[in-house]
């Protein structure tokens, strides 16, 4: 009879403690329950969905396209006439510098001719401040009389004022001023702009 109740301690004992186990681990799967569903949610006042960022389709702000010069005749005389050049890379001075390069080589078709010189070289080009200073070879200054000497001048003129045509242009060859052109001795007054030429150099 002693065995038989001491088994039914044991078995109440081990009751008890299982029920207390299952009541701990209920009550620890409830807090955890209540506290996920208490974790604060990132706030979004404005309710939008963030996009991924996508490829920028528009051209940078300071992308420009200058325009060459060339040489068409005119009645009597010769006109300059412009010709757009478009230039992928927007570095400083670079839309200038492949204005000049198209300007050098010469045009490629129609009418429109230069006077510049072939193998005339850009050695350097700077503009900023409304100045453009344009460096070019010795070949810039060979060959050809007045008319030719004044249609290469408004050419880089032009060209130079292209992107702001209230500039000022002052032209070197060999890094050094060009202050006469030519074999007849044409005088540059410079600084050169479009107004000046216009004025004291018709073409």
């Amino acid at each position: 009879m002693k065995d038989q109740q001491g088994s039914n301690r044991i078995s109440s004992g081990v009751i008890a403690a299982v029920s207390a186990a299952v009541v701990a681990v209920g009550g620890g799967v409830a807090w955890f329950t209540s506290q996920s569903s208490n974790t604060p949610t990132p706030s979004n006042p404005s309710g939008q969905i963030a996009q991924p960022a996508q490829p920028s389709t528009r051209q940078p702000a300071n992308e420009q396209t200058p325009n060459v010069y060339w040489l068409r005749p005119k009645d009597k005389n010769v006109a300059l006439v412009p010709q757009p050049v478009k230039v992928a890379s927007v570095l400083p001075n670079q839309a200038l510098e492949a204005a000049f390069q198209s300007l050098l080589a010469g045009p490629t078709e129609g009418t429109d001719s230069t006077t510049i010189p072939k193998g005339t070289k850009l050695l350097g080009l700077k503009s900023e401040n409304d100045e453009v200073h344009v460096n070019l070879s010795e070949d810039f200054t060979s060959g050809g009389g007045s008319t030719s000497m004044m249609g290469r001048v408004g050419q880089v003129v032009y060209t130079a004022t292209t992107l702001n045509p209230k500039a000022k242009v002052y032209i070197d060859v060999n890094g050094k001023p060009l202050d006469v052109l030519g074999g007849e001795g044409v005088e540059l007054q410079q600084p050169l702009t479009r107004e000046s030429f216009q004025k004291n150099y018709p073409l």
